[in-house]
């Protein structure tokens, strides 16, 4: 049987990523293989979907989805690289951080059509932010791939030398939310008011802030209609800005990308 999309690594991204997919297209026409057989068992009686080896899975897949580490990629890649040398109508999906797509190839030996893919982890609820850059990709391809994904968030195509440094923000993004989420909660603490409500109230305000960006942008201008002059907010926001709180954010995202040309070398 030909599947539409196999998953080679079931783990919580792979995972996600599949569940997303198998509301898109039915869990029929998805393949998974992980090293932990019960895992990817489990994940497939969930879906609908079949398990098959690696080698099975290579042959059998036109989207070969790699949910691989990238200090394993090598490792993983030669069990079926052979397999993948003859198709002609296989593509590569990565999301190994660090990797480009000339290194995936290089450990292919092939020039098949690969897609990087960099998403976060709220693919979880559908409310991911998935990065992509292409190479090789037909039209009708990049679009069935688009569709199979559609229901994990929203996508974004990029120059993959773009990509790196733009998962500083998507990819490490979300654990500098949280980051973020746990400060404000911990000064309401400190303030009297009840953990359980700070972070309740400080979760909701992230999720309110984010809808109210995504729907008219210019952060600047939302920023200053919640400011009044010489007002509260005002006020706390002189004090972020006194301990550094661009620049943190700021060496955040830059921080992420360093560590991501580290892993390259």
């Amino acid at each position: 049987m030909q599947y539409t999309l196999g998953f080679i690594g079931c783990g919580n991204m792979g995972g996600a990523l599949a569940r997303a997919a198998a509301k898109a297209i039915g869990g029929q026409n998805i393949a998974l293989c992980d090293h932990s057989q019960e895992k990817a068992a489990a994940l497939a009686n969930e879906l609908g979907a079949s398990v098959l080896s690696a080698r099975e899975l290579a042959q059998n897949s036109h989207f070969i989805v790699l949910g691989v580490k990238p200090q394993s990629m090598q490792l993983a890649v030669a069990e079926f690289s052979d397999i993948l040398r003859t198709r002609e109508n296989a593509v590569i999906i990565t999301m190994a951080a660090g990797l480009s797509i000339d290194g995936l190839r290089s450990l292919i030996g092939a020039n098949l059509p690969i897609i990087r893919i960099m998403p976060n982890t709220p693919v979880q609820l559908g409310k991911g932010m998935t990065l992509y850059a292409v190479s090789g990709v037909s039209l009708t391809d990049e679009q069935a791939f688009l569709n199979a994904f559609a229901l994990s968030g929203a996508l974004d195509k990029l120059d993959e030398r773009l990509i790196d440094a733009a998962a500083g923000v998507s990819g490490s993004g979300p654990a500098f939310v949280y980051a973020f989420a746990q400060a404000l909660s911990a000064g309401a603490a400190e303030l009297g008011v009840p953990q359980e409500k700070a972070e309740k109230y400080a979760a909701q305000t992230l999720l309110g802030a984010a809808e109210m960006l995504l729907t008219y942008g210019d952060a600047e201008k939302l920023k200053k209609a919640v400011c009044s002059p010489k007002g509260t907010t005002l006020a706390g926001l002189e004090q972020m800005e006194k301990h550094g709180f661009e620049n943190a954010a700021k060496a955040g995202v830059k921080g992420a990308y360093k560590r991501t040309l580290e892993l390259k070398q």
